[in-house]
Order: structure tokens, then C-alpha cells, then sequence
């Protein structure tokens, strides 16, 4: 996964940052004596459970188990790919990722050529829309002013199969690219062409202001599907992507509000009228995914459908989605336009304050949530009650614990009378662990790569040969592995010590031993992970003496092992009797 990125960046990397910050910027934090605590980020739950360490730089949940650095965290919350959050990271705090073979600008292998590619097919439409007398037309109709074409780059894929081929696909690789990027197709005898033609074009941006898709609308109904968008790219997965979001963060410093509206256009002329907060799905009807990326924006969500019984649809399978994500603090909406409009027609009707006090009259998620399961229930009847609270009990069990789910637990024994018996929300699946006895029976390597982990700065005590070594035991290779990397890099954190393995099988094992609590001050720790040592030799020790010895019975030991057997027996007399552990 690091493969491209030197290992020395990215401790040097890691080193700069704080966990802390990193972590603050998106997800609120406590002190809690030496670190920090929060609700998990990545599970619903009431009481936190989310711990920052700074000292090791390291975060972990002792509910849902979720731990790492601040690369993990920026992977895991930020749903980037390595590459992605090392640049994040580095941007950050003002480095130039490094590119090993010279390449400083490709972010990851082979994606850069990608989002060149889909960057020059955004001019190409660009220039075309010029050239156009009819898209031309369509978007004066449609009352676009020229400095929201550019703000989304509106463009015009032209008619004829080979406009974008002709244009972008100059050699073998760059056809082949343009295949990866969505742009081409081909037919039964294998013949390529471009995949949008005759639409009016809307780049899709990912959260970097970079191209990774497009959405092509026709001029016409009779022209074929009224939208035409990108397929599934390495770059674009239109699950997790929103059109125009981008746009959203870029017009608002502190965002608290965010609309999902269902067309292209709508979301440019509600951006164009003064309410720069509009984004659309690609597609598809609103996704656990979206759900998250939206509450991540803004704390308020709007929900805008058409008031038919698609737009009903919509919106129910938008609650299905957001009501895992519901905590406390986030508030959803569902605003219904009259028969035969949508956003675009309202707010050049209305103007934005007109639309603005619809948003005002939109109904909050509790409301729409009981009237739609209530739509074909006669309440007044008790038969229609229990049905009433036999739906919506399993979907309120879906909401995170909190007060939401309270209330509306509450809410709906009011309108059914029937008590909203819920599951508990299910316990932690680890509570955060007490200072250790000192009386527990541990294993000793265990012990001393936790105390390692805690403070790498022991390893400076560690003089090569390592006499520790010699002692059969699953983990002394690990040991004397970290003792070198720490050795090696003076100063270095715990974190940074274990990105070293973020590609071995060990990472997983090291991350977990990274949440040990260890008891006592720094000098403590230091005189416990010496005698871990001390002790590992005396083990060694006596498993040579053991296995010289049954040599010995056997008749089969030399006299050079002879030798050696005396001197094992007069080191292991002369040696304190430690308990080993």
C-alpha cells in the first residue's frame, strides 16, 4: 500500500502532525486526564468510548474496536485511500509528498493520468458549448449567467461519435485511459465511441475540486434518458459522490445546512439564486454513504422531492438511510413540491426568499417518519394503533441511543398507546481496560513490546547482540525488530514505529498491544521493561541448559557442548532468582 511514497516521509510525517489536531478537526474532543475521549465517530453509542492518545499518537474505540494513527483515521473518516490521506496529512502541515522515481505529483499510481484526462474532457465541453448555437440557446432558456457556467464548467459533449476521441485519444494510451475514465465505450465488433453525445455536460468533482465523472443532459425527451452519468471508475463510485458538493464547501465557510434536490439544474439554480447548499444524487436514491457524507457537512439536511408518489419513494428510502446516522445534534427535513414543479421553476418564481420560507415549512424527520407509516392506518381504531407501532418499532430501533431515540420511542407510545419495547442498543464490545495487576501472569514478550510501544525511547537501552534472542518464543523476532527501528530513528513515536508494518501481518497485533494501559511514571516503565529483558535472557538461559542436558542423557553431546553446558549451569547459580512470568 505504501509501495510509491518513501518510508521516511511518511515518519517524518507523522512525527509533524497531532493525532489531536488531526482528529479535532472533525469530531469533537474531551481531556480525560492524559487524553481525549469522544462518541466514536464510526459507531452509534451514548457514552464515549473513542480515546485520543497523544502520547503514543495513536486513537482507539473500546466499543467498535476502530484504532490507529492519524493516516487510519484520516482513511477510515474521510474514506480516502492511502495515497489520498498521506496528501491530506501533508498538506496540512506544508509538506510535498515525495514520489519515489522522480514522479512528485502523482498522487497514486496510475490515477493522476486519470484525472488529467477527465480535467482536459471538462475543457474540451467547455470550448464545444461555444460551438453549439442550440446548447447555447438551452442554457440561455435555462437563464444561466456566465459566471455560474464556469463555477461548474457547464459544457457540451457535440454530436458524432469520435468528438472526444479525436480530441483526447491521440495514442494507444491515451484511448486506453479514456476507456478507465468512463468516456468511451465500445460495441459487439469492438468498435469505440464516445459515450456522451448530444448532452449538455456537468463535471462531477470529488472533495478535492478534482474531475472524476460527468452527468450529460439531453436538450430534448425524445433524445433518449433525460440524464446520462459516468459508469463505475477506479475514481468515481456514485454510491458515495454527491454533484456539487464541492461547490457547497467552497461557498460556505461554516456550513449548517445542506439540500438533496434531484436534477443537475435544480442544483444550479438554487446555487444561482443565493442558496449555494444544494447538491444532488448521481442517479441513485440516497445511500447510507450519502447519508454520512451529508451529516459530515452540515448538521441540518434537507431533503427535496417531488410530492408524487416517486418523490414519496425517494424519500423514504433517504430515511431508511439517515436514521443509523441521526444523533443527537443532527436534525433531517423532508420538503414536497407542488404537481409540476421542482427547485429550478420555484426559486426563479419565488426568488430565494420565497423558497427559503418553504425550507422553514419543511417537515422534520419525526413528523414525515409517523405520517408516512400512518398513511394507510386508521389510527383510530386499535387494530390500526398496533399496526402503527409494529413498523415503526423495528426503524426506531435503528436510531443511535440518545435522545432522538427517546423521544421518539415516547412519541410513538403516545399515538399507539402501545409501549415502544427496543432492543438496547448492543453494550461496547470492550470496555476500556484498568491498570494491570502486577500479579497477572503475562507473557514476557508481550509485555516488553507494550512497554516499547508506550515509550520507544527504552529501546535506547538495548545494546546489540541482543541477548534476548536466543530464547524460543513467538514474537523475540518482533522485538528485536522494533528495538532496531527505534534504535535507528531516535526521538521517534509510537505511532511512527508501527507504520513500519502497516504492510505485514504483525500491524494488526501491534495496533491492538498499542491500547495496553500501562501503570506507573516513564522511570517505571523503564526498570520493568529491563527486568522483562533480564528475565527473557534467564529464559533463553535455561532452555539451552535444558536442551544441552537431554543431549547429555542421550549420549549424544560433544565436548564443545560440555563446555558450554558448564558454564550455562555456573551463570544460571550465580543469577538472582527471578519469578518468571
Amino acid at each position: 500500500m505504501r509501495g510509491r511514497i518513501p518510508d521516511n516521509f511518511i515518519d517524518e510525517l507523522l512525527t509533524r502532525v497531532d493525532i489531536v489536531d488531526v482528529i479535532e478537526r472533525r469530531v469533537p474532543l474531551k481531556k480525560a486526564g492524559r487524553e481525549w475521549t469522544a462518541c466514536c465517530p464510526f459507531h452509534n453509542e451514548r457514552s464515549p468510548s473513542f480515546y485520543v492518545s497523544p502520547v503514543k499518537q495513536f486513537f482507539h474505540c473500546f466499543g467498535c474496536g476502530a484504532h490507529g494513527s492519524a493516516i487510519k483515521f484520516i482513511m477510515d473518516y474521510d474514506r480516502l485511500e492511502f495515497p489520498d490521506a498521506i496528501e491530506e496529512l501533508a498538506q496540512s502541515v506544508g509538506l510535498k509528498v515525495p514520489y519515489e522515481g522522480g514522479r512528485d505529483d502523482k498522487p497514486r499510481e496510475d490515477r493522476t493520468d486519470l484525472y488529467g484526462l477527465l480535467d482536459d474532457a471538462a475543457s474540451f465541453y467547455q470550448r464545444e458549448l461555444g460551438n453549439s448555437p442550440e446548447a447555447q440557446a438551452y442554457v440561455e432558456r435555462r437563464g444561466l449567467d456566465a459566471e455560474t457556467m464556469k463555477r461548474f464548467r457547464i459544457g457540451w459533449a457535440p454530436a458524432g461519435f469520435d468528438g472526444v476521441l479525436k480530441a483526447l485519444g491521440t495514442t494507444d494510451q491515451k484511448r486506453k485511459l479514456l476507456n478507465d475514465a468512463g468516456m468511451i465505450a465500445s460495441n459487439e465488433r469492438g468498435s469505440r465511441y464516445d459515450r456522451f453525445r448530444e448532452r449538455v455536460m456537468f463535471p462531477i468533482l470529488d472533495r478535492r475540486g478534482r474531475v472524476i465523472a460527468f452527468g450529460g443532459r439531453v436538450l430534448s425527451s425524445d433524445q433518449g434518458p433525460k440524464y446520462l452519468n459516468s459508469p463505475e471508475t477506479p475514481l468515481f463510485h456514485k454510491g458515495r459522490e454527491l454533484f456539487a458538493l464541492w461547490q457547497v464547501k467552497q461557498a460556505n465557510q461554516n456550513l449548517t445546512r445542506i439540500m438533496v434536490v434531484e436534477g443537475y439544474m435544480d442544483v444550479i439554480a438554487l446555487h444561482q439564486a443565493g442558496l449555494p447548499i444544494a447538491v444532488a444524487t448521481l442517479g441513485t436514491a440516497t445511500t447510507p454513504d450519502h447519508a454520512e457524507v451529508l451529516f459530515r457537512a452540515a448538521p441540518d439536511v434537507f431533503f427535496c422531492f417531488d410530492g408524487d408518489k416517486a418523490g414519496r419513494a425517494a424519500a423514504w428510502k433517504a430515511v431508511e438511510s439517515i436514521l443509523p446516522r441521526m444523533r443527537d445534534g443532527r436534525q433531517a427535513f423532508f420538503l414536497f413540491l407542488p404537481d409540476g414543479e421542482d427547485p429550478d421553476t420555484l426559486v426563479r418564481q419565488e426568488g430565494k426568499e420565497g423558497f427559503e420560507k418553504r425550507m422553514k415549512e419543511a417537515m422534520p424527520l419525526s413528523e414525515y417518519f409517523f405520517e408516512e407509516l400512518a398513511r394507510d392506518v386508521d389510527t383510530s381504531r386499535i387494530d390500526g394503533r398496533a399496526r402503527l407501532a409494529e413498523r415503526a418499532r423495528p426503524l426506531i430501533a435503528r436510531l443511535p441511543d440518545g435522545a432522538f431515540r427517546d423521544l421518539m420511542a415516547q412519541e410513538l407510545e403516545r399515538r399507539t398507546g402501545a409501549r415502544a419495547v427496543l432492543e438496547a442498543a448492543a453494550p461496547p464490545q470492550a470496555q476500556r481496560p484498568v491498570q494491570r495487576n502486577a500479579n497477572v501472569q503475562r507473557s514476557l514478550v508481550r509485555s516488553a513490546i507494550e512497554l516499547l510501544l508506550a515509550q520507544p525511547s527504552l529501546a535506547d537501552d538495548v545494546e546489540p547482540p541482543y541477548r534476548f534472542l536466543r530464547l524460543d518464543r513467538p514474537g523475540i523476532h518482533l522485538l528485536a525488530e522494533l528495538v532496531d527501528i527505534a534504535r535507528a530513528r531516535p526521538g521517534i513515536n509510537a505511532a511512527v514505529l508501527i507504520e513500519a508494518f502497516l504492510d505485514r501481518p504483525e500491524y494488526v497485533s501491534l495496533q491492538k498491544l498499542m491500547q495496553a494501559e500501562m501503570v506507573g511514571d516513564a522511570d517505571m516503565q523503564r526498570v520493568e521493561f529491563r527486568d522483562a529483558l533480564l528475565q527473557m535472557e534467564r529464559q533463553a538461559a535455561t532452555q539451552r541448559r535444558d536442551y544441552l542436558i537431554n543431549r547429555m542423557r542421550d549420549g549424544q553431546i560433544d565436548d564443545t557442548e560440555k563446555a558450554e553446558l558448564r558454564v550455562l549451569l555456573a551463570d544460571l547459580a550465580a543469577r538472582p532468582q527471578a519469578e518468571t512470568r
